[in-house]
Order: structure tokens, then C-alpha cells, then sequence
């Protein structure tokens, strides 16, 4: 019987809000994760951080004409307990003073966690 990892580490970085069509895939492998029972954590790197921002994901379609905002699809990730982890170097780069992050982002980290996640062989990793 082969064994299988029961955790999975995101890195978001070309996903971003410029980026709308990239968006919702990385929280539907999420999802799809978590209700297979995977702890599961999104990196926020870059540009990406600006996902975190109130308000923006919510603005934000994966196709035109859609209904379901990406905001929609990081809060079912999150439902499912998905932690969202933001790069403090990218937060700070990408972020306003006064801006202030949804209710679903958990952590900060570097870039230094996730790659530590890479090596874990207990963790997989996507990048998206």
C-alpha cells in the first residue's frame, strides 16, 4: 500500500489580483484538500498578498460574467480550516497603512516556512 502525505502547502505568487482567471484554482485544490482531510496551508508571496487586503479578492471574478467572487472561494477553503499565511516581506511591500486583512488570514511567515514545508516530506507543495 503506498503512503500518502496528509499535508499540503500552497505558495501563491502568480496568482494576484492582476491576474483575476489565476485566482480561484489554488482554492479549489485547497479545498478539495481539506475535505480529504489534509491540514492545508496558502503562502501568500508577492503580489499575491494583496488577496489578504479587505475587499479586494471580492472584486474580483475568475471569468467574466461569473457570479462567484474569489473572495467566495478563499472562505470555502477557510471553512474548511485552509490557513492563509501572508510573506511579512510582501506584506509589507504590497500593503497600505490603514488597510486592514480579512477575518480568514491567520499568519505571517517567510519565505524561509514555506520552503521548510517543501523539504518536510510529511508536506507536499503546489505553486500556483
Amino acid at each position: 500500500m503506498s503512503q500518502h502525505r496528509s499535508k499540503l502547502a500552497l505558495l501563491l505568487w502568480a496568482a494576484t489580483p492582476d491576474r483575476p482567471e489565476l485566482c480561484a484554482t489554488p482554492f479549489i485544490y485547497a479545498t478539495a484538500a481539506a475535505a480529504l482531510d489534509c491540514e492545508v496551508e496558502i503562502h501568500f508571496s508577492g503580489c499575491a498578498t494583496r488577496l489578504l487586503v479587505t475587499g479586494e479578492a471580492a472584486q474580483l471574478f475568475a471569468a467574466p460574467g461569473s457570479e462567484k467572487s474569489i473572495y467566495l472561494f478563499m472562505r470555502e477553503a477557510a471553512n474548511l480550516g485552509v490557513r492563509f499565511i501572508g510573506c511579512a516581506m510582501a506584506l509589507q511591500a504590497n500593503t497600505r497603512e490603514g488597510e486592514t486583512y480579512i477575518p480568514e488570514y491567520a499568519a505571517t511567515a517567510s519565505a524561509t516556512d514555506y520552503v521548510l514545508r517543501s523539504l518536510d516530506p510529511d508536506w507536499a507543495t503546489l505553486v500556483f
